[in-house]
């Protein structure tokens, strides 16, 4: 089989691998039909990650099954599924407890698309194997297009808990969206369609501010805080000044979200965050706890997650066209 390998800086190219096999009766072999690149990808395509090259890429995708280990009952060859980027037992304290990024089973920060916590392959792969099928896969519902879901293994489900829970909590609340990329549209999409009274989206392009205010967002270029503006913020920037601006956002007792990966150091407003009693909370997403959650919102109609996917293109295309600054591109095979 191919897998997809980053060589160097915004250079990606296909290399043979042994086909994956299962390994035991709990695994699964499944060929993605509808990949697409994570907002993080960008950033290590462009050079700022902190590994180095050569790596498998990719961790977000809607599968087929191809193959199934003997105990596997909750999908069969054929079926289609979102594949978490983290890999997870579901039987561990950490996995019951649904910190599933967290599994205790497999060595720290286990995931596709970069070696970290072993070598677990991308999903830019013409095959993937999932240790444990029953624990990971989740099916996709009949009436959800994988090409639209083909962030659910990340990005969406993390755009979920990023602000859903929030806004269950705090009905009506006023959210601002400091962001780069498709998860702070994904942001939008979903506050505006659980009740916010009002959503500021921040981001220097305007085509994503565009796609921001067709959710009922207002939108800036850039900002200056706004003291006690927000009940919520989201930041996802990957950029710690940008998260300070955030922070001196919030109303007192105010939540922030950060779901940039911050590979560059920075300082943040301490002293103004415990004046107003900030809760700050910088994480991996243990997104396999909520997919379901996620997909249910996306069934429901009030959001549209098919709006943020930029460009569909041909699978054999990723080479050429994953270096290049799509917003959220979602690569498609015909023959899986």
């Amino acid at each position: 089989m191919r897998e997809l390998v980053y060589v160097a800086r915004n250079t990606v190219v296909w290399r043979e691998a042994p086909d994956p096999r299962i390994e035991s009766d709990r695994q699964a072999i499944v060929a993605p039909v509808a990949a697409t690149s994570c907002d993080v990808d960008t950033a290590i395509l462009a050079g700022h990650g902190f590994i180095d090259p050569p790596f498998a890429l990719g961790h977000e995708c809607v599968a087929r099954v191809v193959e199934t280990g003997d105990s596997v009952t909750t999908v069969a060859p054929g079926d289609l599924v979102v594949v978490p980027w983290s890999i997870s037992c579901g039987a561990c304290d950490n996995c019951r407890a649904g910190l599933t990024a967290h599994c205790a089973s497999v060595p720290h920060m286990a995931m596709y698309g970069a070696p970290i916590g072993g070598s677990w392959g991308g999903l830019f792969s013409d095959l993937v194997r999932v240790p444990w099928a029953d624990a990971m896969l989740v099916p996709l519902p009949a009436d959800l297009d994988p090409v639209a879901m083909a962030s659910a293994s990340d990005n969406w489900s993390l755009s979920w808990r990023l602000i859903a829970p929030h806004l269950k909590n705090r009905p009506g609340a006023r959210v601002l969206v400091v962001a780069r990329g498709s998860i702070g549209l994904y942001v939008c999409d979903i506050a505006r369609a659980l009740g916010a009274c009002d959503v500021l989206y921040v981001d220097p392009d305007p085509e994503h501010r565009k796609l921001a205010e067709s959710y009922g967002a207002r939108t800036a270029e850039t900002f200056e805080p706004v003291r006690h503006g927000f009940d919520i913020a989201v930041e996802a920037t990957g950029r710690v000044d940008q998260l300070a601006l955030a922070v001196k956002s919030l109303a007192p007792e105010g939540i922030c979200e950060s779901a940039g990966n911050h590979f560059r150091p920075g300082e943040l407003p301490l002293l103004d965050m415990y004046l107003t009693g900030v809760t700050l909370r910088i994480a991996r997403d243990n997104v396999r706890a909520h997919i379901p959650d996620a997909l249910d919102l996306a069934r429901s109609g009030k959001v549209d997650p098919a709006r943020i996917v930029s460009h569909v293109l041909d699978w054999e295309q990723l080479p050429d066209a994953l270096p290049e600054k799509h917003l959220k591109p979602v690569f498609v095979r015909a023959d899986a």
